[in-house]
Order: C-alpha cells, then structure tokens, then sequence
C-alpha cells in the first residue's frame, strides 16, 4: 500500500511542479473567446461564450473563475486516470515512466500557461466522449464532438482521431485487428453512425467561414472593444482569427509545415520526450498487433497536422502529449501489460534521462514575452524526489501490487 501511495504522490507532484513553472491570469486572448458569441450571427468558437453568457455575466472575474475551475477540472480527469490504475492493477516501470514523462511533460507546462484557452474544454470533452464510446452510447458521443467543434475546430485535430481509435479497438480484438477489417459492414455503420453528424458540422463551419467570415471582422472588433479589459491589440488579434478563411490559413502557413515538424527547436525538444512515451507504449504493450500500433502512433501524433494551418509551433507541439495520454488510456482499459520487471535496458535508461531533462529542465518559449519560474538548480532540486521516489520503487519487489 505504501508503494501505491508513493507513486499517487509522485503523480500529482510533478503535475504541480509543472504547473507551478507557468500558472497565471488568462490574458486578454484568451478572456476575448468567453466574450463571443452568436449575439450578431453565427461565428466559429461562438458555442463557448454563448454558454458562459447564459450562465454568467460576462466580466474578467468570472471568466477568471470559470477558467481555473476548468483547468482544475482537467488536472483532476488526468490524474484519476492513472491513479485508478494504481490500486487496480500491477503497474509496470513502462506505464510508471509514462505518466511520470506526462506529467512533466510541455503539455502540462503549457496547460497552465494558457489558461482560458478553449483547448482544455476541448480536452475535458474528448475524455467525456472516450467514455462514452467504450460504454457503447455512440449517438450521444457524436452530438458531444459535434458541439466540440462549435466550441473550437480545432476539435477535429484533437478529439476526432482520438474517437475513432477508441471505436476501432472497442469494436475490433487485438488478435484480429487488420487496416482491412476496418472497412467491414459493421465497423463502417459504426463509423457512420459517429462521424457523419461531426463531420456535417465541421464542413459547415469551414463552408460558412469561407463565405462570410471575413464580413464578421468589425462586428467582432466592435463587441470586444466594449469590454475595456480587452485591449485593442488582442481585440484586432481576435477578431482576424474568428474572420480569417481556412484557405487563408493554409496558405500562409502550409509552407513552413514540413521546415516545423522536422527542423524546428521543438523537433528535439519535444520529439524526443515524445519517442519515449511511444516506446514505453511498445514496452507496455508488445502483445499489441503491430497494426494497432502503427494507428496508435498516427492517432498520437496527429495534432502535428494544425502546423499547416496555425503558427504557435510550441502550443501545437504540445498536444501530442495529450493525444497519447488518451490513445494510451484507451489500450489500457482493453490490454493489460505482460511484463512486470523493473528491468530496464542501457538504452531506455539514457532515453528516460534525456526525456526527464527536456522536459522538466529546459525552459519553454512563452507567449506575451513572458519566462518560466525557476532558476535551473530550483528544477534540479525540485526533481530530487521524483528521483528518489523512482529509486525506492526500484529496490521495493518488482509488482506494486
């Protein structure tokens, strides 16, 4: 029992640590999306705020408020998840590493640092619409992503893959999973039955943004600027990001899709923390059909897609972190690990390293201009015992059990 508290513990500390790096008041960008909303006709991102109008009136505290409570929220779903773990079955090195990496992760790092950004609502939902899909409510998952993308389209990039892994592996064993068997009846009435309401609200949205969104730039700039805690920068900042067609996007920043995801800073920074999770997934899960973890790969690192249409590199960057978490979350809840040592080979050893300081030492790009806390020793200090803890795991027998 002692071991199992340990590593709960070790869980939410590093959490905290990550967080502690970054937290703050949501900035004027953020505070603009719960300030939006179908009041002067329908826009893109307009669900959110016109929820939070409905229940609140829309001034900085509240939109403070709602904010913490959300992200406070989400902390908690990501922390259940591997802590129900933790006294429900044997853990292994591979799935304590894992989350530990998670939980330190830039993901986590950012997550505080964009606070009030509708991507963690995005996040919260695509859990509540992985729950619902392992218990077999389809209909009700469906209605759920859709109102997502009304949330933020960048819900497509984010729960969408996430969803149809889950379909896939709740509907099709291990030992019989093929790239064909996808295309059987039932799996495509399935499919069907989840991503045709999505999909018709996702193509709606692009179709009536390509059409009218530009029209909608001095409406929105109009709203905002009665909101004096929204200065004029963030609000014209805004505004073009609710108005701006799609094509635009693509094709301004398509061109530096490639040159981002594989000869940027955060190629090394985050990449390699990333091959380390996808390998402790392996490690975990060798009994998985290699099939299977090729869509587990792809659905992981799909969110890399968003760098041919969006320029914040870091904040995208980020979200494989979470994609993973869920995709991981999905094969655990369907495949127990056949491996209990607490061996580990030279290799992953020095890849743990490497991934532990990129991760917990090495300083993120911030946006407004601001800088993470903590001096370099403070980190060190801080990692002592997540070392310790990890070293007193190691020489305790080989099951926490």
């Amino acid at each position: 029992m002692n071991r199992k508290v340990l590593l709960s513990f070790l869980y939410v500390y590093a959490l905290i640590f990550s967080v502690l790096k970054t937290i703050r008041f949501p900035n004027d960008w953020s505070e603009a999306h719960w300030l939006l909303d179908y009041r002067s006709g329908f826009i893109k991102r307009g669900l959110a705020g016109e929820i939070f109008g409905f229940f609140f009136e829309k001034n900085e505290l509240n939109i403070l408020i709602v904010s913490a409570l959300i992200l406070v929220l989400l902390y908690i779903s990501v922390l259940i998840i591997p802590i129900k773990q933790i006294f429900k079955e044997q853990i292994s090195i591979y799935k304590v590493l894992f989350y530990l990496i998670f939980f330190l992760s830039q993901y986590i790092v950012f997550s505080a640092h964009v606070i009030g950004y509708l991507d963690h609502v995005v996040f919260l939902l695509a859990m509540l619409i992985i729950y619902l899909i392992k218990r077999k409510n389809i209909l009700f998952s469906s209605i759920v992503l859709s109102a997502a993308i009304l949330i933020h389209e960048i819900s497509f990039f984010l729960i969408l893959p996430a969803s149809f892994f889950t379909l896939i592996i709740t509907e099709i064993l291990n030992d019989r999973f093929s790239f064909g068997n996808i295309f059987s009846p039932v799996i495509l009435k399935k499919l069907f039955q989840f991503f045709t309401l999505p999909f018709v609200v996702m193509l709606s949205v692009l179709l009536y943004q390509e059409v009218n969104g530009e029209n909608y730039y001095s409406l929105i700039l109009h709203d905002l600027k009665h909101y004096t805690f929204i200065n004029k920068n963030a609000a014209e900042s805004v505004a073009t990001a609710y108005s701006e067609s799609f094509r635009y996007y693509l094709s301004n920043e398509g061109r530096y899709f490639f040159k981002r995801i594989f000869f940027s800073k955060c190629t090394v920074l985050f990449g390699i923390p990333l091959l380390f999770l996808l390998l402790m997934t392996y490690k975990e899960f060798k009994n998985l059909n290699l099939s299977l973890f090729i869509l587990f790969v792809v659905v992981s690192l799909f969110p890399l897609l968003l760098h041919a249409i969006a320029w914040d590199t870091i904040r995208i960057w980020s979200f494989p972190f979470m994609t993973l978490f869920l995709a991981f979350w999905v094969v655990s809840s369907h495949y127990k690990t056949e491996n209990y040592s607490w061996k580990l080979s030279v290799f992953e050893i020095i890849l743990f390293m490497v991934s532990i300081m990129l991760v917990a030492l090495v300083p993120n790009n911030l946006f407004n201009g601001e800088a993470e806390r903590f001096s370099l020793w403070i980190r060190l200090i801080w990692l002592i015992p997540v070392i310790l803890g990890l070293y007193f795991l190691k020489k305790a027998p080989t099951r926490i059990d």
